[in-house]
């Protein structure tokens, strides 16, 4: 049985925990990038460089947000495309989509190095952090061709059904990350500049991967290098309409943490900004097997969409959304019972740190338990070509709710209001992510029914 007739055909249950472990694991070690540069300089230079890379953050995110717009874009194409049985098509929209990754690389380098200074201003980064924080985008910034390179084309080596080499691309990157960030920052002693070169090297080494396994001939997809430059627009725009939804999430998520470390140096100064660069980074560990979840029931979703197998692509949602909330309450537990062993990894030396770290994940995290189905949600949307819902969904969370109480309760709060935005959002964008679910499953069913009607012989009955 091939892969096309495996995602139509095999048990649901089955299919997305093969798709979604590899998946979870892979979104871990992507996660261990960022986590295991804050443990190294929490540990190895201290709070202000925890904080030069923690105000660093919204650059990286605009990095990433381009690459999620392209690659997620064109796998979600790729998908619905395999399940119309149309492999040349798709492998026209790898070729579009791989020359996009290389041009938003050459102009956000250029773009990010010309405006270097007044970007790490407007991070919020105090004059003390503002040699680390400089330090570090300075060379991050340099790498982002390779980090859109092995990113944007790890999504469609998984849109093709192989999600165990989409794995071990995240594991040579991050294993690469691992062993240079002790030899950089310590043995030769470059601080947040080692850590941001171990990055770079890392997404060098993982795009070199993904490039040898594409025009090796291994993938079931063919990249001719000569399509790069031959863009077409309507394949363009149908990534970037699809890709828009994680797009926007990225960048929101950028803004986001703009005016989160504004509010954070407004009140409660560099030590406030370290405490959530390490909340962030527990967050993160939890929250990427969920994302890794949604890369998992993404092929499965969008194939069978594709398929109108509407049965099948309400099981693998429903399936994922259960795994999302199994996992993302787990992470709520671990921050109620060992909070104080999670914060010590990026530096049990500052008590104060620790402290401040501990309460500010006690409140951030409080409705860990629902979060889950609110990032499933926004998937589902975006695997069945919806990017408007998808988008939507996205932003209600990370600007049309989050940004607004940022603003506000802090006001009224101090650096408490700053904290507890974050739960207020995540619970209000859960109850709005429900309804849209609702109707959108009740729009299948209804499909369902037409069509069974059809095959039957009989009449669909108007709707009352």
């Amino acid at each position: 049985m091939d892969r096309a007739e495996r995602l139509g055909q095999e048990r649901v249950l089955p299919l997305l925990v093969r798709f979604s472990v590899p998946a979870i694991v892979g979104m871990l070690v992507q996660a261990l990038y960022n986590v295991v540069d804050r443990i190294f300089v929490g540990n190895g230079v201290g709070a202000l460089g925890l904080a030069g890379l923690t105000v660093s953050f919204p650059v990286m995110l605009v990095q990433m947000a381009f690459s999620m717009l392209i690659g997620l874009g064109a796998t979600a194409l790729i998908s619905i495309r395999f399940g119309e049985n149309r492999q040349a098509e798709a492998e026209q929209i790898m070729g579009n989509a791989v020359g996009m990754l290389v041009l938003f690389s050459l102009v956000f380098t250029v773009l990010g190095i010309a405006f270097l200074d007044p970007l790490v201003h407007l991070l919020g980064a105090s004059e003390a952090v503002l040699p680390y924080a400089r330090d570090y985008l300075g060379i991050i910034i340099y790498g982002t061709i390779f980090q859109a390179v092995s990113f944007g084309l790890n999504h469609m080596i998984r849109a093709q059904g192989n999600p165990k080499i989409a794995m071990a691309t995240m594991l040579i990157g991050a294993i690469t990350n691992i062993v240079l960030d002790p030899i950089f920052i310590y043995l030769l002693g470059w601080g947040v500049a080692g850590a941001a070169f171990a990055t770079v090297l890392s997404h060098f080494v993982s795009s070199i991967w993904v490039l040898s396994f594409f025009l090796r001939g291994k993938s079931q997809l063919k990249l001719d290098l000569r399509r790069i430059h031959r863009i077409k627009w309507s394949y363009v725009l149908q990534i970037i309409s699809i890709g828009f939804a994680p797009f926007a999430m990225q960048l929101a998520g950028s803004l986001q943490n703009l005016i989160l470390n504004q509010s954070l140096a407004t009140y409660g100064g560099d030590l406030a900004i370290s405490a959530m660069g390490i909340v962030f980074s527990v967050n993160t560990i939890f929250l990427m097997p969920i994302f890794g979840i949604n890369q998992g029931s993404q092929p499965i979703i969008g194939f069978n969409y594709g398929a109108v197998k509407y049965e099948r692509v309400k099981q693998a949602f429903l399936y994922a959304a259960a795994g999302a909330t199994i996992l993302s309450t787990l992470g709520f537990l671990a921050t109620r019972f060992i909070p104080w062993q999670l914060a010590s990894l990026f530096g049990r030396h500052d008590a104060e740190l620790m402290n401040l770290a501990v309460q500010a994940m006690r409140i951030v995290m409080v409705t860990f338990p629902i979060i889950g189905l609110q990032i499933v949600g926004a998937n589902f949307f975006q695997a069945l070509g919806k990017p408007k819902q998808s988008a939507f969904l996205s932003l209600s969370r990370r600007v049309l709710l989050i940004i607004p109480l940022l603003l506000i309760l802090p006001r009224f709060l101090g650096l408490r209001g700053v904290f507890l935005a974050y739960p207020f959002a995540d619970a209000a964008a859960t109850v709005i992510t429900l309804w849209f679910l609702w109707r959108e499953f009740a729009s299948l069913d209804a499909a369902e029914f037409d069509a069974v009607n059809m095959v039957d012989g009989r009449t669909p009955q108007p709707e009352r």
